[in-house]
């Protein structure tokens, strides 16, 4: 007898799991409250970065219809402000992306119904996911919105904080020069916040987004708070006056009479929300289990890009195993929860640790900084690490690790290959 699979979210998680299972031949529906039109007439849902490891399933899933090759980006520009401010490039074995999701998951809807999956159009509350449970042999929550996600509780194991470590401000932006060679630049500004600059491709062609991270009793705080609706000009002035001190190489290419929200108020993101992972299901009373995906799951902050990439993996590993199991209890989650969480989690605290050391950075960090602006080899293997944060994390779990990694590189010539110390199985 075929499985049936109810999604809760049409998110990058949601949306991968349900055109994998479709790829599987499993039915399968998805339960959304807006429409591909709603969704792409609405406000920017977040600015997302797509690494080389998602666009391999994106190749597989068969909807990989922005090529990198051509809305790409090939590396990052790295910039360290205060007294002697640091300049690096790192460089990716395969380029990245960034499309505006308000493409992106419409796009990945139509393919879906395409494939033969069903799309229901209805807010999910408590008693209609138990409903659903019902209904359908497993039902999978992979949003982080509305009232479903207070039905799972902080893993407070993997759960370290209770607001938010950075006030955000993001947005997509035109009238800054894009690089000749295509790559993301991550700006650090010690103890007042960060910014990551994003080629991404939008609804007019490639634009810039600035994600800018602001440490909420710094002095970029209010950059999260000031409405640019209610005076385009004072909010674009003061961002810019916010650049000039603190990540000051962008302005370089950016004119101002052109620079501007590529779509009005639509295009800005303000406000911040808290780290959080929650347990990986509830058990039913009939033994059988409502499993968590996505920002459901793991919400990780953005400054290290890993959240939809995070999210493409876990619902690859649900996927494989939905197909390979016939019985959804505790068992099943158990081997979910063992081939998903180890990226999961590394990437959790690695966020978490830069965010959390970045304001007052320890001797450990600084010589890492050192290390990569001497360092070529040290560069590329920290850049392409954004691809495998469990491999990341191996390098900066502990200020033993942090020293090794440096030194394993710093005594190598630049010209020669140099051991990869954070490589995992």
């Amino acid at each position: 007898m075929g499985k049936d699979i109810g999604i809760v979210g049409a998110g990058t998680a949601g949306l991968h799991l349900g055109l994998f299972l479709r790829g599987e031949g499993i039915d399968c529906t998805l339960y959304t409250s807006r429409t591909p039109d709603q969704v792409r007439r609405g406000r920017i849902l977040n600015t997302v970065a797509h690494h080389h490891v998602t666009l391999e399933r994106e190749r597989a899933l068969g909807v990989y219809h922005w090529p990198a090759e051509e809305y790409g980006y090939f590396g990052h520009h790295y910039f360290v402000n205060g007294e002697r401010p640091r300049e690096f490039y790192g460089r990716y074995e395969e380029p990245s992306r960034a499309v505006d999701y308000r493409i992106y998951h419409p796009r990945l809807m139509e393919d879906f119904e395409a494939m033969g999956g069903k799309i229901v159009y209805q807010d999910v509350d408590s008693a209609r996911l138990h409903a659903l449970h019902r209904l359908h042999d497993l039902v999978v929550v992979s949003t982080g919105r509305g009232a479903t996600r207070n039905l799972f509780k902080r893993d407070e194991r993997e759960s370290h904080h209770d607001k938010p470590l950075r006030l955000l401000c993001a947005g997509l932006f035109r009238g800054i020069r894009p690089r000749e060679s295509s790559a993301v630049t991550m700006y650090f500004s010690p103890g007042h916040g960060e910014m990551i600059e994003i080629p991404t491709l939008s609804f007019d062609g490639m634009c810039t987004a600035l994600v800018i991270e602001n440490v909420p009793d710094g002095e970029l705080a209010g950059l999260s708070r000031q409405s640019y609706a209610e005076n385009p000009r004072a909010f674009l002035d003061n961002l810019m006056r916010s650049l000039e001190e603190h990540y000051s190489p962008i302005m370089e290419r950016l004119d101002p009479a052109e620079f501007d929200l590529a779509g009005g108020a639509s295009d800005l993101l303000q406000g911040g929300f808290t780290p959080t992972v929650r347990v990986s299901h509830i058990r039913q009373d009939d033994d059988r289990v409502i499993p968590t995906l996505g920002d459901v799951h793991a919400l990780v902050d953005p400054m290290t890009g890993q959240g939809a990439n995070l999210a493409s993996h876990a619902a690859w590993v649900m996927g494989e195993a939905i197909r390979d199991s016939g019985v959804f209890d505790r068992r099943f989650m158990e081997q979910v929860d063992g081939l998903r969480n180890e990226r999961i989690f590394c990437a959790n605290r690695w966020t978490n640790y830069l965010l959390s050391h970045l304001v007052d950075m320890p001797t450990e960090l600084q010589n890492v900084f050192e290390a990569l602006e001497s360092s070529q080899s040290m560069r590329d293997e920290f850049t392409d690490n954004f691809n495998y944060p469990e491999r990341q994390w191996n390098c900066f779990a502990s200020p033993a690790r942090m020293h090794q990694w440096a030194a394993m590189h710093t005594v190598v010539p630049a010209s020669a290959t140099a051991p990869r110390c954070c490589r995992v199985s």
